[in-house]
């Protein structure tokens, strides 16, 4: 059976505290990729900079960087399912042309580096 949560046209949201600051419309998979549109909500500007400094990041294969970046997202962000409930882990990217792509997890992801 499909997982409801990543049909066409289901809406992810993106919270910083108790503000909504975008929804993703899924657009599709490539496992474990999730796909989707960005609707940047009032509150998502503040955090625009770190999306494009991680997609550099990436590009320049600075995983570094990248992970700083994704330390400052997960830090300060909460997403959440179709439903309503919290996303236990994710790694979220946020691309330039308001597109985006993240992985999901009901278990968190291994345990920081420093911790291994």
């Amino acid at each position: 059976m499909a997982n409801p949560h990543l049909t066409t046209g289901s809406i992810w949201r993106l919270h910083h505290g108790d503000q909504e600051i975008a929804r993703l419309t899924v657009t599709g998979t490539d496992m474990p990729w999730t796909h989707a549109d960005v609707e940047p909500l009032p509150g998502f500007d503040e955090f625009r900079p770190v999306f494009s400094e991680q997609e550099r990041a990436v590009e320049e294969d600075d995983w570094e960087r990248a992970d700083a970046c994704y330390d400052r997202i997960r830090g300060a962000l909460i997403m959440t399912f179709p439903d309503g409930s919290p996303v236990t882990e994710f790694m979220l990217h946020i691309h330039d042309d308001g597109t985006s792509g993240w992985r999901w997890e009901d278990e968190p992801f291994d345990p920081p580096r420093d911790e291994r």
